[in-house]
């Protein structure tokens, strides 16, 4: 029984392994086959694989063109400009009609680029034809849109009719377009390197914005790409089809900023200027308006070397540091809110300049220190000691009372400016570890914490804005074309950061810092200013070393008493004079030329100009045309030249006369005519080097002169004839 029962195992199992044998070589053949037709069997010339490919229709992306970026005056800070890569598929036409048009191909790109000679050109369009590659850039750079405009005309870019027919009438072949552009979109900068850094850069490889502004409203910027409809021929080689299915992208938005070219002008030159002066290793700048908080100008500059310099780190928002002395304003603003004190009445005692706090070694800069100073002298001298007196009095038994001013102050918190990477500050509190029984002192003169100069400029801000805290601003609008999309309000806080009183009170020390304390710098300026110098000593190796470079800072408003412009000045590192090189020699100056030039941009800062009252006569000699003169003395109220009788040379009042008018004794303006007749040579005498090159150069003459000043003497005689003349000389005085 189990001997049968083996023999048909057995045979079943030799019937399964003949079964198995025969699908596994059916199988074989099945796939032999698949393969042998896809790529062996040729119809009408091409392969099905090569016909499946030709005909095959894919969807593709259209990048879209980024939005620019405008200075508040309208002038552009970035935009993008398109180039155009030249490519042709030496595969895809015909051979007779490549046959024919190679020669004119190969003339014209001999015409446009001269990078090979007319027989190179055409050994690289048909080696690509014979090789294994199918496409060929005919150009390795990117060419511009005018350039590609003229190309479309060439044989192979060209649309329209161009068939050849046979005697016949058989059609030999019909136009191929075997040439394409693709598109590049590279970003431009005008003004560039100016304001690098806070314009921002995109990446060359996917299109989007990398820092700056172009990073922070890359949404906005980039618009929407468009898919199209197109052939994939073989290699790779993509043609456009019908447009009608076709998503066209839609551009992305302007973005307008606050910034003034005229201001980040100044800012930028000033602030290099000084870097290289005291060999410093970077910088910034920040000038903002006090009551709108829009940013008019943000320079940020890096050392590379002797007269190198680049806008590539965003110090002012992303630099959190020990800010200094500038810091001693919130501090003076605490005491002031909690005790109420007169700060010309309350009086600290400093000493020599050194004392040492429970371990604590502070010092103040002045040598031999200050001795015994009021409050308000301790924020304008600046003292180390004196401000650790005054928290030490008032605050070591309450020190949350002090950091709940600082909040009040909104300085433990990013000021929420529209713009990526600003660092959030640091600022001990009673929960940190590093907590200890002297952290008050070192925090009430800047130490031991971290803030960005964009945050310190918004508390002095506040203090210009009559204690009302405003959110620095950099865009204002979001566009598109004409229409408006979005626009960003300046915010300002619906109630002061402090009293009234200790706004008032602050605002005189920090004009008394310009006038009695560590910035006279600017005691000369034609506006008054406040503000407060700041020197840090930098942390190296975990510890602050003086001599291996200074943080100095200073940091204002102006006009002092009416605020415009709160402005931040910050330089790292200068050791060129040594350590005892403070913020008062090295960016106060640079505030002063920044502010200086502000003032004689801004004519709304200047006091309205007393226009003279009617009737009084010119105050110097002035000369013009008589038609032009009598217009003009007319909208002056000063009496007219005469018009209907001859003057005193007898020349007839018309208004091809010079006229000249100057202050008369009895208070009338005397008006004395010059003959401008073409005939002969005028009587210069009297006038100014300007009115007379016009009239002499009009007619022809070369004018020398010598001197300076009014015409006093002329090398031809008033009233000689000038046929034949072609040089006069004037004597000036």
């Amino acid at each position: 029984m189990k001997k049968g029962n083996t023999s048909e195992k057995e045979a079943l199992m030799k019937r399964a392994y003949v079964v198995a044998t025969i699908l596994v070589l059916l199988a074989v053949v099945v796939v032999g086959r698949l393969v042998w037709i896809q790529r062996v069997a040729v119809y009408k010339g091409k392969t099905w694989k090569e016909r499946a490919e030709a005909s095959t229709m894919r969807m593709d992306t259209t990048q879209a063109m980024r939005g620019n970026i405008y200075a508040s005056d309208g002038s552009l800070l970035a935009t993008s400009i398109p180039y155009y890569y030249v490519v042709f598929d030496a595969k895809y036409p015909d051979s007779l009609f490549l046959a024919h048009h190679l020669d004119a191909l190969a003339d014209s790109l001999v015409s446009a680029f001269g990078r090979h000679t007319k027989s190179g050109y055409k050994s690289m369009i048909e080696k690509t034809r014979k090789g294994g590659r199918s496409t060929l850039r005919l150009h390795p750079r990117a060419i511009s849109y005018r350039t590609r405009e003229r190309i479309k005309r060439w044989p192979f870019f060209r649309r329209g009719d161009d068939t050849l027919k046979a005697a016949n009438g058989k059609i030999l072949y019909r136009k191929t377009i075997a040439g394409k552009f693709t598109t590049e979109y590279r970003r431009y900068r005008p003004f560039s390197p100016m304001a690098d850094r806070t314009v921002g850069t995109v990446n060359s490889e996917n299109g989007r914005g990398r820092v700056g502004l172009e990073a922070s409203f890359d949404r906005q910027l980039a618009g929407t790409n468009g898919a199209s409809w197109v052939q994939v021929l073989p290699r790779g080689v993509r043609l456009p089809v019908s447009d009608e299915f076709n998503l066209h992208p839609e551009p992305g938005h302007d973005i307008h900023t606050t910034l003034d070219i005229n201001f980040q002008d100044v800012a930028e030159s000033s602030l290099k200027k000084a870097l290289e002066k005291y060999q410093a290793n970077f910088g910034c700048v920040i000038v903002m308006e006090v009551a709108t908080g829009k940013i008019k100008a943000l320079s940020n500059l890096t050392r590379k070397g002797a007269g190198q310099f680049v806008d590539d780190q965003n110090y002012a928002l992303a630099m959190g540091a020990d800010p200094g002395s500038t810091f001693k304003l919130a501090t003076m603003m605490a005491v002031l809110e909690e005790t109420g004190i007169d700060p010309e009445k309350v009086w600290v005692d400093t000493g020599k300049g050194r004392l040492v706090y429970r371990g604590l070694a502070i010092n103040d800069a002045h040598r031999g220190g200050f001795g015994k100073l009021t409050a308000s002298q301790v924020l304008e001298k600046s003292s180390n000691i004196g401000t650790h007196l005054l928290m030490q009095r008032y605050f070591y038994s309450k020190p949350d009372k002090y950091l709940a001013y600082l909040e009040k102050f909104r300085l433990k918190n990013r000021t929420g400016v529209h713009m990526q990477g600003e660092a959030a500050p640091f600022l001990r509190d009673r929960d940190s570890k590093l907590w200890g029984k002297t952290s008050l002192t070192p925090m009430s003169y800047g130490y031991d914490m971290r803030m960005a100069p964009i945050q310190i400029l918004a508390l002095y801000n506040a203090v210009a804005n009559q204690g009302y805290w405003v959110r620095p601003m950099i865009v204002e609008q979001i566009r598109s074309s004409s229409e408006i999309v979005n626009t960003y309000e300046p915010y300002v806080t619906p109630s002061p950061i402090c009293s009234e009183r200790t706004i008032r009170l602050v605002q005189g020390m920090l004009e008394g810092v310009v006038q009695r304390g560590t910035a006279p710098e600017l005691k000369a300026s034609p506006y008054r200013v406040a503000g407060k110098t700041g020197t840090a000593q930098k942390i190296v190796d975990g510890k602050y070393m003086a001599r291996r470079g200074l943080r100095v800072s200073f940091v204002g408003y102006f006009p002092a008493d009416r605020p415009k412009y709160s402005c931040l000045v910050m330089v790292d590192n200068s050791i060129a004079g040594g350590s005892d090189l403070y913020a008062g020699e090295v960016a106060a100056p640079v505030f002063k030329q920044v502010a200086d030039r502000i003032y004689a941009y801004d004519l709304s800062l200047h006091e309205p100009a007393q226009l003279a009252p009617a009737g009084v006569p010119a105050p110097v000699k002035w000369a013009g045309r008589a038609d032009e003169v009598e217009v003009m003395a007319k909208v002056l109220n000063l009496n007219t030249p005469p018009e209907d009788e001859s003057d005193s040379d007898g020349t007839p009042a018309d208004s091809n006369r010079w006229m000249q008018g100057s202050t008369a004794s009895e208070g009338k303006t005397k008006w004395v005519a010059r003959s401008v007749e073409k005939a002969q040579v005028p009587d210069l005498r009297g006038m100014s080097l300007r009115d007379a090159l016009f009239i002499m150069e009009n007619r022809g003459f070369r004018v020398g002169f010598k001197g300076s000043g009014k015409v006093v003497s002329q090398s031809l005689a008033p009233g000689a004839s000038i046929a034949g003349a072609k040089r006069i000389m004037l004597g000036l005085e």
